[in-house]
């Protein structure tokens, strides 16, 4: 199963043995030893799922945790801690936490609810809306026709990110980790050619997709049209 995962943790060599068991189980993973280094990462990089602990992270986990959630609010976080008391557990999963695992842990276990975290957030994306109506111009994913013209599959994955997120933008990170499964300059222009490509279908339906600098896109309606 291909993620990418970041963990944050204060204990390096933790951290350390967490990125190469996961790179054997065919992880990209990625570690940070603080909420500042973790919000940065995260800014600028797509992820599938968020390991974190709660303390020696140089900042308030909980605040840490919170703010995760509110740029991130599908992504899967688990807690690992060492805080085992009921208050702490009921804290975290009021904050949006989707699983709490107390230190020390079988790496066996925790790999197994990764991927079982993984998988349903999978199926929830595969069980999704596949056929949009855009203005009376009909889009299927699945047939990857626009209007009943064809598209190559990149562009229909591509539209269907933003279809999927109306009005709203789509991190271009996550774009690029979903649909090129690499995150630089050269896959960074050619997203760009795309969404280009993609616009001379839209437009004539009377959407547009907006660039959002430092962010990403969006698809959004044109109502004067």
């Amino acid at each position: 199963m291909n993620a990418k995962i970041l963990i944050i943790d204060g204990d390096i060599s933790l951290s350390t043995v967490l990125c190469d068991y996961f790179c054997s189980r065919g992880y990209e993973s990625h570690a940070v030893g603080s909420g500042k280094e973790a919000l940065k990462f995260l800014s600028e990089t797509y992820c599938d799922l968020v390991l974190m602990e709660l303390q020696g992270v140089g900042t308030n986990g909980y605040d840490l945790l919170r703010e995760i959630r509110h740029h991130q609010p599908d992504m899967p976080i688990i807690v690992l801690t060492t805080r085992t008391d009921r208050e702490s557990q009921m804290r975290a999963f009021q904050l949006g936490c989707d699983d709490y695992q107390f230190k020390p842990f079988s790496m066996d276990i925790l790999i197994y609810r990764i991927e079982a975290i993984l998988r349903r957030v999978r199926k929830r994306e595969e069980s999704k809306q596949r056929i949009f109506n855009l203005n009376g111009h009909p889009f299927d994913a699945t047939r990857q026709t626009f209007d009943g013209e064809h598209l190559s599959g990149r562009e229909s994955d591509l539209l269907l990110m933003l279809c999927r997120n109306e009005d709203e933008v789509v991190d271009r990170h996550r774009i690029l980790a979903s649909l090129w499964k690499e995150d630089n300059a050269f896959t960074s222009r050619s997203m760009g050619v795309y969404i280009n490509h993609l616009r001379r279908f839209v437009e004539p339906a009377g959407y547009t997709i907006v660039a959002v600098r430092g962010k990403g896109y969006k698809l959004v309606f044109n109502k004067s049209l």
